[in-house]
């Protein structure tokens, strides 16, 4: 499959999007405890499919989800992950166009995005600047880069 083929998320298979986020979240190498106070925040749920979402590849075997939120002139980028398996292939570029795509089709000018410290660069690389920091929704005290794209 090549990194462009996305399709629309399917609710039926949230075990296989959940174990790929955590997957995912995992490759940057945080500990168990850090990860186990991450899932609940980071748990697909099927309210996750009010907001256009998509996946890269097929249950079991996703390489990729992303889901975008779009309210008036902006949106904010919810959830991008890849499987540490396909990090380098292009799969992340190909969720993050399709984000800034629904967003542009949407009326959005911009696309936020609160990102794992590891992940900014990824996004700089995109085109996104940081413009501050949000308050991580799973680690008291902790702050996440906030960046900011110009669609």
């Amino acid at each position: 499959m090549t990194p462009r083929r996305l399709s629309a998320a399917d609710p039926v298979a949230l075990e296989a999007l959940n174990a790929m986020i955590l997957r995912s979240k995992a490759h940057w190498g945080y500990d168990a405890a850090f990860m186990q106070a991450c899932v609940a925040v980071l748990r697909i749920t099927p309210a996750h499919f009010q907001h256009p979402c998509a996946v890269l590849g097929e249950a079991p075997a996703y390489r990729g989800f992303v889901q975008v939120s779009v309210e008036g002139d902006a949106a904010q980028l919810e959830k991008l992950f890849v499987d540490p398996a396909a990090i380098g292939t292009g799969a992340g570029r190909a969720l993050f166009d399709w984000a800034a795509d629904v967003a542009r089709a949407q009326g959005a000018v911009t696309l936020g995005i609160d990102s794992d410290p590891g992940a900014a660069p990824f996004y700089e690389r995109m085109g996104a600047r940081v413009v501050g920091t949000t308050p991580s929704e799973a680690i008291p005290g902790r702050f996440l880069p906030h960046l900011l794209l110009t669609l």
